[in-house]
């Protein structure tokens, strides 16, 4: 069997459009025409030998060998950029300070710093794991330089969107603890303390829904609010992201439920130029969130 190589080049402008959710716009971040773009694609699904997207409405939707060939990408993507780094950008010095939720944590923080910290030893990252409003609040006084933040559609400064996240109803894996309706019995919630943005989203989201609710539970962290879920107290109001073995999520239809609306993630930046060693964290991060939170985007 003869061995297949990809074309990185080729890799970066699948990915890339799959991303951006349009190949005409890749082509313009990539600078390249869009019969070039249909080219490099077209090389893709040939080495592949079977086909990678497939319509979908009035676009393009990938197949599930496209949706592998899609990680794969990203995967092999990254090493690349993590080895030109090391190579080319190894002088890189200074120190960077970095914000997450405490979604992101335990999951996302230790890849990146890893790989921040193979390519460049000689920058020091200071990261610390807070509540939005406290991460939003040290970006725009400077004391933080980087941070990922919840956004329900506010306008931030130097805010990039990454992408738009599920709100969903979470609730215990324990049949017998799991919230059943019931006429007049309030919805117990488990929240966190406020201000929440997902908190005021899911009450806004009952009352419009006519559901009666009553907060059972409210925790100053997410471990304590995972506990109370866990243990039945209630149910919260998470994003897919990092949700532990202890709880599932809650289809809203089949509960009498809501439909809750999606959130914004955006990475923020305390200045519109940011050092290079920040740009280059923002860049590793972004890399990262996509293979964290993989999203199935259409391609037009």
């Amino acid at each position: 069997m003869r061995q297949t190589t990809f074309d990185l080049d080729v890799l970066r402008t699948f990915a890339t459009g799959v991303d951006l959710g349009n190949f005409a716009k890749a082509a313009d971040r990539l600078g390249r025409s869009t019969s070039a773009v249909s080219a490099q694609l077209k090389k893709l699904e040939q080495q592949a030998g079977t086909p990678i997207f497939q319509k979908s409405g009035r676009g393009l939707a990938l197949t599930d060998a496209g949706e592998t060939m899609l990680a794969y990408a990203r995967r092999l993507l990254d090493l690349n950029d993590e080895a030109a780094s090391a190579i080319h950008g190894i002088e890189l010095e200074g120190w960077v300070r970095l914000g997450l939720q405490e979604d992101f944590g335990e999951t996302l923080l230790p890849n990146i710093l890893g790989q921040f910290a193979r390519a460049h030893p000689k920058v020091r990252i200071e990261a610390r794991v807070a509540r939005n409003a406290e991460l939003v609040d040290r970006v725009t006084s400077g004391r933080l330089d980087l941070a990922l933040a919840w956004n329900i559609g506010a306008p931030l400064p130097y805010g990039q969107r990454i992408m738009d996240v599920p709100m969903c109803w979470v609730g215990s894996v324990n049949p017998n603890m799991l919230w059943q309706k019931s006429d007049g019995d309030p919805l117990p919630l488990a929240a966190l303390e406020a201000p929440c943005l997902l908190r005021t989203a899911a009450i806004n989201a009952l009352d419009r829904a006519g559901i009666a609710w009553r907060l059972a539970f409210i925790s100053p962290s997410l471990g304590g609010l995972w506990a109370a879920t866990a243990a039945g107290l209630g149910l919260t109001i998470r994003t897919p992201i990092g949700l532990p073995k202890s709880v599932q999520l809650i289809a809203p239809e089949e509960n009498g439920l809501p439909v809750l609306p999606k959130i914004g993630l955006d990475l923020l930046r305390a200045d519109s130029e940011p050092a290079a060693v920040t740009a280059r964290l923002a860049s590793i991060i972004l890399q990262a969130l996509q293979e964290f939170v993989p999203v199935r985007a259409e391609a037009a």
